[in-house]
């Protein structure tokens, strides 16, 4: 079977599978407090979610990380990881991962570990009980903290991902680098990205990640590595602390051009690029007549349509978003 190759000759082999659009969270960057949520209906099964990640990994995706909203509300979600577990074990492909707030992790930590899951991504933006709250509208920092520490316990690689949001967290960045560190946990930081409509105003909330690396690079040593983990961040060796920390630049500094992955959402539409609108109904070709045959062509399909670049601009107060959807629709 031949692989998944753009017209730009980058090879995809990096799957971003959502699970589910609902999360038990409202950050204030990422959705509005009265989401409508898809119709359950609407959702893939667990079934076909196995058959979806089973026709990428038969195209060349070597890595898996599944997404949502938040993927641990999805119910018997332990069975999909399971079945992919197996085919990871069989050596189909090499990495099966999945970034989560951390809400529901102490619950499922010990599990991830013995399906072959060795690292997760834990979405967190501050280490304040009240500006938590604030944040994501919900008094769950201490859920998040024992999720961790019940990760950490089992084995689990923890990385931390926190979006930088001006006059926010910004004076918390450097301590949480150092906390993280200090538990063995690398950290990476994230621009906020125009995604969906909410109630802020993303100009209010942008911190372009040049001036924070400036401001760290006042007080620390940071090394450029060469590292790459499959994703687009950037990294650097903070000497001081030991540990490493990431940089996720869409808006300061494009890194389209080693782009590896796409994502799928819950309902079966493939996304080329997190920052276009272009989709392929991959569900319709599932349930058709021949649903082999049908998935390949839409997977063809999509990586003539794959773009060379995002369309991510936060340049003008008040601009609609560059994308309608919100970033729990497409994954993160």
């Amino acid at each position: 079977m031949k692989s998944l190759t753009d017209t730009f000759g980058r090879q995809i082999t990096y799957l971003r599978l959502s699970v589910t659009d609902r999360c038990d969270l409202r950050c204030t960057y990422c959705m509005a407090e009265e989401m409508k949520f898809l119709p359950k209906r609407d959702v893939l099964s667990l079934e076909e979610l196995e058959q979806l990640a089973g026709a990428f990994i038969e195209r060349g995706v070597k890595k898996i990380r599944i997404t949502g909203g938040e993927p641990l509300v999805r119910r018997d979600i332990m069975t999909l990881m399971a079945r992919l577990g197996r085919r990871l074990e069989a050596g189909d492909f090499d990495e099966l991962t999945l970034t989560t707030n951390g809400t529901q992790l102490f619950h499922h930590a010990d599990v991830l570990a013995s399906l072959g899951v060795k690292r997760i991504n834990v979405s967190l933006d501050t280490l304040d009980d009240a500006k938590f709250e604030k944040l994501t509208r919900r008094n769950r920092l201490s859920q998040v903290l024992r999720g961790l520490d019940a990760a950490q316990a089992a084995g689990l690689k923890v990385k931390i991902n926190t979006v930088a949001l001006k006059g926010v967290n910004e004076d918390e960045i450097a301590p949480m680098i150092e906390w993280a560190h200090g538990r063995g946990m690398d950290l990476t930081l994230i621009e906020v990205m125009p995604l969906g409509e909410i109630e802020e105003d993303r100009t209010d909330q942008y911190l372009p990640l040049t001036a924070v690396q400036d401001r760290l690079a006042e007080q620390w040593s940071l090394r450029p590595l060469a590292m790459k983990t499959g994703g687009p961040a950037r990294y650097v060796k903070v000497e001081e602390t030991g540990g490493v920390l990431g940089m996720i630049t869409p808006l300061t500094n494009n890194f389209c051009a080693g782009c590896n992955r796409v994502r799928v959402t819950c309902t079966g539409e493939i996304y080329m690029c997190l920052g276009h609108g272009d989709k392929i109904d991959l569900r319709a070709a599932m349930r058709g007549a021949d649903p082999q045959a049908a998935l390949d062509a839409a997977l063809d399909r999509a990586m003539l349509k794959k773009p060379e670049r995002h369309a991510f601009d936060i340049s003008k107060r008040g601009a609609a978003p560059a994308v309608s959807r919100h970033m729990s629709v497409t994954g993160g």
